[in-house]
């Protein structure tokens, strides 16, 4: 089965959600219907109607067609529908995160490579930058920051070759590497040495930088805190790849400094070209046939559950038991909390990297307790799914407005439930 042949991560949520009725939304007039072959299209995702009609005024300007969304679902729909050269994206929207928009847009082979540009907080945007987001707008900004920023994702989708620099100073590792990302879209330049490295991005701009820790000169972490301290180039995207042990500080420091890091494994090929192929905004039907399948073994392996740990709240212990089979057969490591107060207490203390939320407790049930976990700021991004035993209308806006990242329907369909986990748990 090839990369085009499978079912869009969407899916799921979309089949959780297919009996709840849309509430009317304004709509502000755009130019889907003066849609012309060869159009630049820039997708604007947000909920403010003024700041939705100020961000079209400026992009038709800078030659784009424009499609608006107010809301994530009707983003989703016509990103699928008329895949956009580029899309502007509001965090805050009423009916679900932003990053939840972001993440099935990247996790959906058919729109991954669309350059999206977030309008968040700046304490967002090194979390935005590691999960494929091309830009960040901090709000509130003004019009000359907006109109920089929309030549900045114009002058990105005008076709072209895209740049990667691999720094890596072993002759095979040089060509293993090679071979394994290039391609007809991409032209790639090979260094040996740090230094080499320096001037390679001075001399031209890159779109990605694969990065070796160990260098004959000098250490990849010495490189990536000169780019991080170069106005121009702080923002390159630089993927580690290194056959070095780490300690927690080393990865933690890294990944303040890098976009991504991956230790030289059995499964590293595969996450070497699905990661650059995310800076670079490859378009996935465009690679080879074998790279295509790589990329799909990839995404529907559950590597990406092995160790992580999951909190799974109900007040139900057969519920309880039910999921943690799944999950641990998996390689996951689960958590439980019978009540929303044991679930917030276990957050605060504990590093989780997902929660499945029931709704219907006792006490405080999922809705205010999904409330109160969003009030902490360290947790305000952690992937929260709600599951409902009830499809009643208002149930999924209800579920997205108290902070739940998606909203599955009871009996949960495991393959359902599984695809949802490796989408917000695969990188």
């Amino acid at each position: 089965m090839g990369v085009q042949d499978r079912v869009s991560p969407i899916a799921p949520v979309q089949l959780a959600m297919r009996n709840v009725p849309d509430t009317p939304v304004e709509r502000i007039p755009d130019d889907r219907e003066d849609l012309q072959p060869g159009d630049a299209i820039l997708l604007i995702v947000e909920d403010d109607p003024h700041y939705a009609r100020v961000l079209s005024d400026l992009s038709r300007d800078k030659g784009f067609k424009v499609l608006v969304a107010l809301r994530g679902a009707d983003a989703l729909a016509l990103a699928r529908e008329f895949h956009p050269t580029a899309v502007s994206l509001d965090v805050f929207l009423p009916d679900m995160m932003g990053w939840t928009v972001l993440n099935h847009l990247k996790q959906d082979p058919s729109t991954r490579h669309i350059p999206v540009q977030m309008l968040t907080l700046d304490e967002d945007r090194l979390h935005g930058l590691s999960r494929g987001a091309f830009s960040f707008v901090t709000k509130p900004t003004t019009p000359e920051g907006l109109k920089t920023a929309i030549s900045k994702l114009k002058d990105y989708s005008t076709p072209r070759l895209k740049r990667l620099l691999v720094v890596e100073d072993n002759p095979a590792e040089q060509l293993s590497i090679k071979a394994l990302l290039d391609h007809q879209d991409i032209d790639v330049t090979v260094v040996s040495t740090g230094a080499e490295a320096l001037a390679a991005v001075q001399e031209k701009p890159f779109d990605c930088a694969v990065l070796d820790l160990r260098l004959p000169d000098i250490s990849g972490f010495e490189v990536l805190e000169r780019l991080r301290d170069t106005p121009t180039l702080t923002d390159l995207p630089v993927v580690v790849f290194t056959g070095r042990e780490l300690s927690s500080e080393e990865d933690a420091r890294l990944h303040q400094l890098a976009r991504s890091v991956i230790v030289k494994n059995v499964e590293s090929p595969e996450r070497l070209l699905d990661e650059t192929a995310l800076f670079l905004h490859r378009v996935v039907a465009d690679l080879p046939a074998e790279k295509q399948r790589m990329l799909e073994t990839l995404h529907r392996s559950d590597d990406a559950l092995v160790g992580k740990k999951v909190l799974v709240v109900d007040d139900d212990m057969r519920n309880i038991f039910a999921l943690s089979s799944v999950l641990e057969r998996r390689g996951m490591t689960v958590l439980t909390a019978g009540t929303g107060r044991e679930a917030i207490e276990l957050l605060e203390s504990t590093d989780v990297a997902i929660v499945l939320m029931d709704i219907m407790m006792p006490e405080m049930d999922g809705y205010e307790t999904m409330h109160v976990i969003r009030q902490n700021a360290s947790l305000r991004r952690l992937p929260i799914i709600a599951l409902t035993a009830k499809a009643m209308k208002g149930d999924r806006e209800k579920c997205l407005e108290a902070g739940a990242s998606e909203y599955l329907a009871k009996p949960v369909n495991t393959d359902q439930l599984l695809s949802v986990l490796r989408t917000w748990l695969h990188r």
